[in-house]
């Protein structure tokens, strides 16, 4: 887009909107498109902090960029093969976006997810990949659509994201694609960074009539919130009562004379302590619990300790097959469970089959001293 209206497009501007093309053909308007970048942000905002909760590694998301492209500045632009992630929207919109992102950055996201340190992307992106990128973007576009739920002050609901591996250096048969990917698309730009692991450009693509939906429902929005801002801060006069309009009217007072109800110079005046009402020890809100159903499906790493010891560097030069090493722990003794590293239950080792196994036998409270 060289930025630079046809003919045509400045006769649609001047002309009456409602005489010249469909809301699918039309350009977005530089507000629409303030709108369209102001929605990411809030709603992306949003997703990069369930991220967070999903692969334990600071997200950070920059400031949305709003502009066209078509499907051929996609291919020659961004990184091949990349994962195209499908979001429909079955309540509150009608119309579906497009998540894009690099195939590097999924295996990255993936690994984190499963409790790898994000290092582990040898090989091909298969279906395990797939499904826990699309369980991944399910959590964050869900908490986006809230987001969007309050924006727009109605429901928002989303339907369960397909991710599909494209080869962009691929002749794509444009029959396998969303449609309006054929033609001429708004696009949002971020760049993503995690931790240390990710830092590069993600995409979302919207069908041009999807992001005016979305700008109008906004725009409605918050011309109804001024509104009712309007008529609670202009306050009613209030009729005068009939003893207020038969009174006399008070003339100013003579020099000298007192103002009514305020003291004359020299004359004492009742001076008292203010009283307060004591602060009660009582909860000052209702403690309202998280949505915990969010991070339900987050793989966490298990470990069974059987027990420790210390040894000089020397000793552990003298390690060889068959050497013994004494563990802290007496035999028989329960052995230690832990959960992403943090100490949980105590259980005894079993047998389970051909496999061992662990029996819990206590649940540490994590509040007791030295625990």
């Amino acid at each position: 887009m060289d930025g630079v209206l046809s003919q045509e497009e400045i006769n649609a501007l001047l002309s009456d909107p409602g005489a010249g093309g469909s809301s699918e053909e039309g350009e977005l308007s530089v507000a629409e498109k303030d709108a369209i970048g102001e929605i990411a942000n809030i709603s992306m905002g949003t997703a990069a902090t369930t991220l967070f909760s999903l692969v334990n590694r600071r997200v950070e998301i920059s400031t949305p960029v709003v502009s066209y492209a078509t499907w051929d500045d996609i291919v020659s632009n961004y990184e091949k093969p990349c994962v195209f992630i499908r979001i429909a929207y079955t309540v509150g919109l009608d119309g579906s976006n497009i998540l894009v992102l690099k195939e590097k950055d999924v295996k990255i996201i993936t690994d984190l997810m499963m409790g790898g340190d994000g290092t582990n992307t040898d090989g091909e992106l298969g279906e395990l990949h797939l499904s826990a990128i699309s369980e991944a973007m399910n959590q964050m576009m869900g908490s986006a659509a809230t987001s969007l739920s309050s924006m727009l002050n109605k429901k928002i609901d989303i339907s369960p994201p397909k991710s599909d591996l494209i080869d962009l250096a691929e002749n794509i048969d444009e029959s396998t694609i969303d449609e309006f990917l054929t033609g001429r698309f708004v696009k949002i730009s971020f760049r993503m960074e995690i931790g240390d692991l990710v830092d590069s450009e993600i995409m979302q693509l919207y069908p041009t009539s999807f992001a005016k939906e979305m700008c109008a429902g906004v725009t409605k929005n918050m011309e109804m919130d001024n509104s009712s801002v309007k008529e609670d801060t202009v306050p009613a006069q209030a009729a005068p009562t009939p003893a207020q309009a038969q009174a006399p009217q008070q003339t100013a007072p003579q020099m000298g004379q007192p103002m009514m109800g305020q003291p004359m110079m020299g004359q004492p005046v009742n001076v008292q302590p203010a009283q307060f009402t004591a602060f009660s020890g009582g909860s000052v809100g209702t403690y309202q619990p998280e949505n915990i159903d969010l991070i339900m499906d987050v793989p966490l790493e298990v470990t069974v300790e059987l027990g420790r010891t210390t040894k000089s560097i020397s000793d552990i030069l003298d390690f060889g097959p068959g050497k013994i090493i004494e563990l802290n722990r007496i035999a028989g003794e329960p052995i230690d469970v832990l959960v992403n590293g943090k100490y949980v239950a105590k259980g005894e080792v079993v047998v389970i089959e051909e496999s061992f196994g662990v029996r819990i036998t206590e649940i540490v409270n994590s509040t007791k001293p030295g625990q």
